[in-house]
Formats: C-alpha cells, sequence, structure tokens
C-alpha cells in the first residue's frame, strides 16, 4: 500500500503563513524601539538593558488578557483596537506601581492563521506600545488546529516596567483628608464584557445608532485608554515624598468598588461624591439596558473612571492641572477619610 507523504500544512499548520506574519509585524515593532532594546524580534529570546538613569531599579511586571471582548472582535470584524486594549490592561498596571514600561511581549493563538487578521492585531498592540513609549521586543503566534474555532484568536501579553526603589508607589503614604482626583476612561475598556455582551443580547436589534458621538460598535469598542505618558509626567513634577501622588488605582474588574481599596492603607476608606462626575450615554444605556443599581454599575464596570488618583490636600489642584496639562479629563471624585463600620469605598 503506497502511503500519501503528509506535510505540517496539511495537519494545519502553515509555516509560511506565520513568516508571512512576522515580516508584516517587523516594521511596526520597529516603531516601538527604545533606549534598552538590544535585541529585536527574531531570537529565541528578547534582550533590554535596565538604564543607567535608575540607581536602585526595581522590576515590576503584570500581565493580562482581554477577556470576552474578543468576542465582539469576532462578530463584528473588529481586530484593530483590541491590541491596544492587551497592552492597556497590562502597562496601567505597571504604572500604578509609578514604574516606565519597558517592554512588552504578546502571545497569540489561533486555529487557522489568518495573516490578515493578525497583522491588524499585533497592529494594535504595537501602537498601544508606542503611546505608551514600551518597546514590543518579542512575542509568539501560536496556530493551533482544533483548539479555536475559525475566525476566532486569543491574545494574552505581560510587560515589565521599572522604577527607582525610593519612588515605589505603594499607597502606604495615604492619609485622612487627601484628595482622589478620578481620570475620565476612554468607554468600557476590556472589563465587564460579559454583561455587556448580555445587553448587546438583550437588545435585539434595537441599539442606539450612538453613544456619545460615536457610532454604536465602535463606541462599545473603544480601546482602554492609556495612561502612561500622562501620569508618569505627573509623578515626576509631583513625587509623593512631596505629599504629590500618592497612590494609583487602575480600574479594571470590580470597578470603583474594589480596586481603590488595594492601594489604600487599613482604616482608611475613600468618600466618593455621587455625581462628581458625568454618566456617559454609553454606560447609561448599559445600566438601563441590564437595569442594575449604581453600586453595580461601580462594581461591575469603570463607569467612566479608568485610573484614580490619590494626591495630598495640598498639591490635589496641581495634580490636577498637570494631568490635563497633559491631555487628561480629570474630577475630583472625593476625599480619603477614616474607615468606620462602612465600606472601603463609600459612594453617596
Amino acid at each position: 500500500m503506497t502511503t500519501t507523504p503528509l506535510s505540517y500544512k496539511d495537519a494545519g499548520v502553515d509555516i509560511d503563513a506565520g513568516d508571512a506574519l512576522v515580516e508584516r509585524i517587523k516594521p511596526l515593532a520597529k516603531k516601538t524601539m527604545r533606549e534598552g532594546v538590544l535585541a529585536g524580534i527574531g531570537g529565541f529570546g528578547a534582550l533590554f538593558e535596565i538604564p543607567k538613569r535608575y540607581r536602585e531599579p526595581v522590576l515590576v511586571s503584570g500581565t493580562d488578557g482581554v477577556g470576552t471582548k474578543l468576542k465582539l472582535a469576532f462578530e463584528w470584524n473588529m481586530h484593530d483596537t483590541v491590541g491596544i486594549d492587551l497592552v492597556a490592561m497590562s502597562v496601567n498596571d505597571v504604572l500604578v506601581q509609578g514604574a516606565e514600561p519597558l517592554f512588552f511581549l504578546d502571545y497569540f493563538a489561533c486555529g487557522k492563521l489568518d495573516v490578515d487578521t493578525a497583522a491588524a492585531v499585533v497592529g494594535g498592540i504595537a501602537k498601544g506600545c508606542e503611546l505608551s513609549g514600551c518597546a514590543l521586543i518579542g512575542g509568539e503566534t501560536a496556530e493551533m488546529p482544533g483548539m479555536y474555532p475559525p475566525g476566532e484568536y486569543d491574545l494574552a501579553g505581560f510587560c515589565v516596567g521599572v522604577v527607582e526603589k525610593s519612588r515605589i508607589l505603594t499607597g502606604q503614604t495615604v492619609q485622612a483628608g487627601d484628595v482622589v482626583l478620578g481620570l475620565a476612561s476612554a468607554g468600557v475598556h476590556s472589563n465587564g464584557f460579559s454583561l455587556v455582551r448580555k445587553c448587546i443580547e438583550r437588545a435585539g436589534a434595537q441599539w442606539p445608532t450612538t453613544l456619545d458621538g460615536q457610532p454604536f460598535r465602535q463606541a462599545i469598542m473603544a480601546p482602554t485608554r492609556l495612561y502612561v505618558k500622562s501620569v508618569l509626567a505627573a509623578l515626576a513634577q509631583h513625587p509623593a515624598h512631596e505629599g504629590g501622588i500618592k497612590a494609583l488605582a487602575h480600574i479594571t474588574g470590580g470597578g470603583l468598588l474594589e480596586n481603590i481599596p488595594r492601594v489604600l492603607p487599613e482604616g482608611l476608606a475613600a468618600h466618593l461624591k455621587k455625581g462628581s462626575w458625568p454618566q456617559s450615554e454609553l454606560f447609561a444605556w448599559l445600566q438601563q439596558t441590564a437595569g442594575i443599581d449604581d453600586h453595580e454599575m461601580n462594581r461591575t464596570f469603570n463607569n467612566g473612571i479608568g485610573m484614580v488618583v490619590v494626591a495630598g490636600a495640598a498639591q490635589a489642584d496641581a495634580v490636577a492641572a498637570t494631568l490635563r496639562a497633559q491631555g487628561e479629563t480629570v474630577y475630583a471624585i472625593g476625599t480619603i477619610a477614616p474607615r468606620g463600620a462602612e465600606a472601603p469605598v463609600v459612594v453617596a
């Protein structure tokens, strides 16, 4: 009996497609290069030298994915911004320790590699890195037949940053009377999409045409805001040891109610003033469609505040002015107070 030879391509893995993707990615990654990169994409390991301006460098790392927002990317064929979400989820987390993101690596997995789709996704990753001053120095593309349905993929990534040991933000200097500032989000960002998708399903075809001046789908898929450059500039001008920025909280899964307590010392609570920041049409639509109360909104979504900054009362106005000058929309949303029997975050 004659046995027909089987190639890797016959088994569902196209090495040529993978090579074509790498060639498409190289110029995108090149635009993200920065000081410290010793070897770019192509090697077995990526090399990075910590900038010599750091006297006592401490590395800070973070990893994340995009979650079920990807399901809408597949359904709506919108792949060019989920890469920004991927980068933002990690670099914003690293940032809250006071760290400067240095480099990023991504993992893209699919059943069958579509070069155009993958290039659009990685293009978003490169854009996110570029906007964060973070080098895209490596990654992995995994083509795994039978593991994912046609047209679907998964994304994960991680970032490594660095902070001067004396400048690590721990939140331990936060005290009663400090001011809580909120930096506006770009939309839902990348958390709560299991509920977002339920709302879309419940609404059927009766979606609003626009939300906050954007077409409905664009408003839903708006990528996570990258706070890196503006917040690093504000940290440089208003350090914690001078009573400036004492703590930062990236508002992701768990919303305002779950994330702010992560940076508060024992015995303190954040008292947020209801109505001190506006509710966008997007979040109003989600709340109405889901039929949930304010507490659930603030526990599920960022609800319009993507990053929280805790600053000393004497410097709060100056910190807000610096952040506004850097392009952020800033709201004074509350104060820090001694915690009694109430929850660590009170919105009233």
